[in-house]
């Protein structure tokens, strides 16, 4: 083939399986025909692979030495193509035409790197062939940090939406388009598993008053010295009005015979819950319930021998005793920083769940893992709406009984989502994957509960 710059004109044949060989002879005398046309550089034609309907391909390249004697071409020859086709093999033989231009685009960008900067792929325009990176100095603004970092978020045809909106309202269809080939339209499944998992953490537990305190101006002393105030003077006339009552209720038993010692007279209180009598304090005043961080080493003794050496009595009473110290806030604080830990480790095991649940499937392990990466994601948005909603309508003062309902109403849609995901993915009956959606319930519950209380237990040896 010649390096001519100029003009390619393109036809494919599409033949029909008892016409090839009719087709390849008219092909041989339409070749030497073209050669004679002015302007015509060369023409070859060449076989590729049959289409999806089981025809005959034929590919042949016309090149011109100019525009202008492309005009000429498709004006005399190139416009009798069709026609002829139609005259020699009816229904039989179609074409489809095309013009191809050389690419004059300079081989590097001025003020580019001859490179890419990303895979060092020698370059050919604004953009690498091999990654796709765009090409640029290395210096960049402010102005494409930002974009690079909120572009796709307020594009309304990016992959975030796109992969949303299905993953929110049609339910299985992301994995099954997914596991079917269709992926460069979607965010990849465990980056959008993380976006939404952060999100979720994000709007549940951050509270900007407690980890940007900094930010906020303190409450007045004086509005709080006044409410001390007001609080103490309250529980200063409810103890009051508490030991008239226990002097009333003494000076009857003492009217009726009843003889009430020290030790029951100092033992007994009243309160809102009713009346109490407390015997057995230690000298401290100390009630006998409260000092329960006593533990017993016969109550490990049951324990296997690589947990018993991890959970010795002395630590199990270190653990009480800063947890009673500060009321359980740092187990808390501790524990919702091991939640995200403990929901990547039950993607897994729901994964194995439903490989032994559709044995004859022919998928993958990661395959089931897909499944459930996809409803942990939607699960984690919904969630999510659901806290936002919840404050929204709080702050807009919409009713409760439409709040509770709107809440009931999106719970009661993630078994659903769940339930149809599994029939539009695996593609079993009603009724089958209604049983099989009982037993990953099930064990969904327990492994649920087994990585809580996992995270539980190294939540409380962190603290």
């Amino acid at each position: 083939m010649t390096t001519q710059s100029g003009p390619i004109y393109e036809v494919t044949f599409f033949v029909d399986p008892d016409a090839v060989e009719e087709n390849d002879q008219w092909l041989e005398e339409h070749v030497r025909s073209a050669l004679r046309e002015p302007g015509v550089v060369d023409c070859k034609t060449f076989q590729i692979a049959n289409d999806d309907d089981g025809r005959a391909r034929r590919v042949c390249l016309y090149v011109l030495e100019s525009d202008e004697a492309l005009e000429s071409f498709l004006d005399s020859i190139g416009s009798d193509i069709d026609s002829e086709l139609e005259l020699r093999f009816p229904e039989q033989v179609s074409s489809h035409g095309r013009v191809l231009r050389e690419d004059r685009s300079p081989e590097v960008v001025p003020g580019a790197s001859p490179n890419c900067l990303n895979c060092g792929n020698r370059l050919r325009g604004q953009y690498c062939g091999n990654c796709g990176q765009r090409s640029r100095s290395r210096l960049i603004s402010l102005w494409e940090l930002i974009s690079d970092a909120f572009g796709d978020l307020f594009e309304l045809d990016s992959r975030l939406w796109q992969t949303l909106v299905p993953l929110m309202i049609r339910p299985g269809r992301l994995t099954r388009d997914y596991l079917e080939g269709r992926r460069a339209r979607f965010m990849p499944p465990f980056r959008m598993y993380l976006v939404l998992s952060l999100l979720f953490f994000v709007v549940a537990f951050f509270d900007p008053r407690e980890e940007l305190g900094l930010l906020f101006e303190p409450e007045p002393e004086v509005a709080a010295e006044a409410t001390d105030t007001e609080e103490t003077g309250a529980a200063e006339t409810a103890t009051t009005e508490a030991d008239a009552i226990k002097q009333e209720i003494l000076d009857e038993l003492a009217e009726e015979g009843i003889v009430v010692d020290d030790e029951v007279a100092d033992g007994f209180r009243v309160d809102d819950e009713g009346f109490h009598f407390e015997i057995g304090g230690d000298e401290d005043g100390e009630e006998a319930g409260d000092d329960d961080c006593n533990v017993d080493a016969s109550d490990l003794e049951d324990m296997p021998a690589w947990l018993a050496r991890r959970l010795t009595v002395e630590r199990l009473q270190r653990v009480c005793e800063r947890t009673r110290l500060d009321d359980g806030r740092a187990l808390v604080d501790n524990l919702l920083d091991n939640i995200p830990a403990a929901l990547i480790v039950l993607l897994p095991l729901m994964a194995f769940v439903l490989k032994v649940l559709y044995p004859l499937s022919k998928r993958y392990y990661v395959e089931h893992l897909l499944f459930f990466v996809h409803f942990h994601s939607f699960f984690f948005l919904i969630l999510t709406l659901q806290i936002l909603f919840v404050r929204l309508a709080g702050a807009l003062s919409v009713p409760g009984a439409l709040r509770l309902m709107t809440l009931v109403i999106t719970s009661f849609y993630v078994p659903i989502y769940l339930f149809v995901s599994m029939r539009r993915v695996y593609g079993q009956s009603r009724i089958a994957t209604f049983l099989k959606f009982i037993v990953l319930l099930v064990a969904y519950s327990l492994g649920f509960a087994a990585t809580m209380l996992g995270a539980l237990t190294i939540a409380a040896f962190s603290i």
